[in-house]
């Protein structure tokens, strides 16, 4: 029978601490730190791309539903039809967020009719949230648009 020798107990660690040595001397943890600090800043940009998307539609919806809702107000129609034309357009956007003031229905004619539109936007994503992470902050805007026609 062979009797263990003194030294088996020693190349049993060499060899672990070879395997442990040759772990650290690759890429791969270095790969998944890199990515876990760019991740945000990566997530950020597309949260900010997907939500600047929405922000601009919804402030064209906004601005050409602001310019019907004069047009019908300048070819002297009541309130009411300047509204249903407004809610019309803006089929786009939520129109629980979405306020109205009208100004000189039915006027005197050659003087302007004014439409004023106010719609508070919500992000769809993140963002917020995110940027409160990096110490940053971000509030949710109001889009508005503004109107005005000579009453014919």
């Amino acid at each position: 029978m062979d009797e263990p020798t003194p030294s088996t107990p020693h190349r049993t660690i060499r060899k672990r601490f070879a395997a442990l040595r040759g772990w650290r001397e690759t890429d791969a943890g270095q790969s998944l730190t890199e990515f876990a600090m760019i991740l945000p800043i990566m997530l950020v940009l597309l949260f900010g791309l997907v939500d600047f998307g929405r922000a601009f539609y919804s402030w064209l919806v906004i601005t050409n539903a602001a310019r019907e809702g004069a047009r019908a107000g300048a070819v002297q129609q009541n309130s009411d039809a300047i509204r249903t034309r407004i809610n019309e357009s803006a089929s786009g956007v939520s129109l629980s967020k979405l306020s109205i003031t009208l100004s000189n229905v039915q006027g005197a004619r050659g003087t302007p009719i004014v439409v004023d539109l106010s719609y508070d936007f919500d992000y769809v994503t993140p963002i917020g949230g995110i940027l409160g992470l990096m110490g940053g902050s971000i509030s949710e805007p109001t889009i508005t648009a503004h109107a005005s026609m000579r009453l014919e």
